[in-house]
């Protein structure tokens, strides 16, 4: 079975996961203590690990820099419907998130680019079935 997991520096692990859990994810205790703690975005599936820098640091000897200022990775996740987007942009928003871009609708797919406490950024979306099995092209012609 495949999963995925994304490894996320944070400052605060206990603000970090008050965010997350703020988005509707869920934390798993068997793989939380007070250096790192695991997401659960979508069971079996994909998982964000937020860990706090100093123990983000022990994975690699480059220096870890600052998502605030030089984002280096956007993790896209798409839900739904538009309306499950912006509803989860607002709860992130009243978790203590900004959202520094307007959201982007292409009419097949619907984005909005939110940041976690630290600078991490998510981008929740939402793409029209049609498009998403058969590519923009057959939305459009669906339009017509």
């Amino acid at each position: 079975m495949t999963a995925m997991f994304v490894n996320l520096p944070v400052t605060d692990l206990d603000r970090a996961k008050a965010f997350y859990t703020a988005l509707g994810f869920t934390i798993n205790p068997q793989f939380t203590d007070h250096n790192a703690a695991c997401v659960i975005v979508e069971e079996d599936h994909s998982y964000f690990m937020i860990l706090v820098r100093e123990y983000f640091q022990t994975f690699t000897d480059l220096p870890i820099g600052d998502p605030k200022s030089n984002p280096s990775v956007s993790t896209a996740i798409f839900l739904d419907s538009r309306e499950a987007v912006d509803a989860t942009v607002t709860d992130g928003l009243a978790a203590g998130g900004s959202e520094d871009r307007p959201a982007s609708d292409y009419g097949f797919m619907y984005q909005r680019q939110l940041a976690d406490p630290d600078g991490n950024i998510l981008e929740f979306g939402w793409m029209d079935p049609v498009a998403a099995a058969q590519g923009p092209e057959a939305f459009a012609d669906q339009q017509a």
